[in-house]
């Protein structure tokens, strides 16, 4: 029983706890890297295309382009910023990434249409939509998830005959056994892209929506990074002539070092042409060189994360990249030790240049010294001339000097010969004037 005097609490508003610690301006925007661009969940059956285009660094224009493209398709405006992007309409599923030099944009449409590629799921793209998108087209590829029935045909050779056009074929069960991937990795004809669009199939055995979007986009990446890799392969076949040419140059000028007619002006200007344009050969290849080596240590992780298991008669994803990617790589990698080899080269002919102008220095430093010491002793026995011939001067000055004091003390009636006091003057005065300028000497040479 309550009193009606009882004064009862009162509500207080709740505001927001004051946070006890301060985090890192980046600590939202590096935790969601975990979950950028993840893969779509994609049901059985289904068809896929996707096109990886070439893009300057920082992708002008992109974003824009993609926001005129949701706009046509009436799928939801990207974000300002965003580096993917995923939409629906109902009809189709638009997903889009940036990447460092590419973009990639892959359209999604539920059912398996004919069964074939006849009909794709670019169809669902208005033709005017597609020609305005931005860049080259590095891959493109179309794909189809089928459930695994009893339609499906079983043996390789009919699956290569009913979509690959008869193309010997590479696949391989995927995720242990839950479903199996086909291709030929072939350009096989198509309205939309002059060189035509490759082709894969999955079936989904028991592999369900989310492990069926993870395959395809595994598949959908191998594809793209072999391409990416492989653009290093002609600009390496392209220098492995030029980098000939350089080491037989070098060679030339290598073999005049020992040469008596050789100047080390001329040797040091072309070792310098040569070392410029060694070095504009690896500033041309060392990007590309270097993202191909990314690029394939990520096939390499993505054709892991497969979990492939071999079919009997086909060649696996593993295998095939090992046989056609890997000797490509080794190729780049050869001219990249080339180039560093070469380098090596250049700068121990040219420290060995620099000792022998160093030497040769040394040499005419030395010459110059003992010339300048022969000058040197020339004066100092000119100066012992001069320093005899002061002590003459000095000394007929002196007598002089006592003569005529002499000739003063007789004219003032001192009996005095003054000739005879001139010429006894003459040994003491050349004494003192000798032994005063060898003290003077003495102290200047302590000085």
């Amino acid at each position: 029983m309550l009193c009606h005097d009882t004064e009862l609490p009162r509500r207080t508003t709740l505001s927001a706890p004051t946070p006890l610690l301060q985090s890192h301006p980046l600590r939202s925007s590096l935790n969601d890297e975990a979950h950028a661009r993840p893969p779509a969940a994609i049901p059985s059956p289904a068809r896929l295309s996707t096109l990886a285009l070439l893009c300057e660094p920082g992708a002008p224009g992109q974003r824009e382009a993609l926001a005129r493209l949701a706009a046509e398709l009436g799928l939801p405006a990207p974000e300002a910023n965003a580096g993917h992007y995923q939409g629906s309409n109902g009809t189709l599923t638009l997903r889009w990434s940036l990447h460092t030099e590419f973009v990639r944009l892959t359209v999604i449409v539920p059912g398996a249409g004919s069964g074939g590629f006849d009909d794709t799921a670019l169809d669902a793209v208005p033709a005017a939509l597609l020609s305005a998108l931005l860049g080259d087209v590095l891959v493109a590829a179309h794909a189809l998830l089928l459930a695994d029935d009893d339609a499906l045909p079983a043996a390789p050779r009919a699956i290569a005959a009913r979509w690959f056009a008869g193309h010997e074929l590479i696949g391989a069960e995927l995720g242990d056994g839950n479903g199996v991937a086909y291709t030929d990795l072939r350009l096989h004809p198509d309205a939309r892209l002059a060189v035509g669009f490759s082709r894969f199939v999955l079936v989904d055995r028991r592999m369900g929506p989310r492990q069926s979007g993870r395959m395809l986009q595994r598949l959908f990446e191998i594809e793209t990074y072999r391409m990416l890799a492989l653009l290093a392969l002609p600009l390496a076949k392209q220098q492995m002539a030029r980098l000939d040419e350089l080491g037989i140059a070098l060679k030339a000028v290598t073999a005049r070092l020992n040469a008596a007619d050789s100047r080390d002006d001329t040797l040091l200007a072309e070792f310098s042409a040569l070392s410029a344009e060694l070095e504009n050969l690896v500033a041309q290849t060392q990007y590309r060189f270097s993202a191909s080596h990314a690029y394939y240590q990520l096939i390499e992780r993505r054709i892991g994360e497969l979990r492939e298991r071999r079919i009997g008669g086909l060649q696996p994803f593993c295998e095939f990249v090992e046989h056609r990617l890997a000797p490509a790589m080794d190729t780049c990698l050869t001219v990249t030790r080339r180039q560093d080899r070469l380098t090596a080269r250049l700068q121990r002919a040219t420290a060995l240049l620099r000792t022998r102008v160093e030497v040769e220095g040394e040499v005419q430093n030395r010459a110059l010294l003992a010339s300048m010491d022969r000058r040197a002793g020339l004066q100092l026995r000119l100066q012992e001339t001069v320093e005899g011939l002061s002590v003459g001067v000095l000394t007929y000055y002196a007598v002089g000097l006592v003569g005529y004091a002499a000739k003063a003390a007789k004219a003032a009636g001192l009996h005095l010969n003054a000739e005879l006091i001139t010429g006894a003057a003459i040994a003491p005065v050349a004494f003192a004037v000798w032994w005063g300028m060898r003290q003077v000497r003495r102290r200047l040479g302590h000085a």
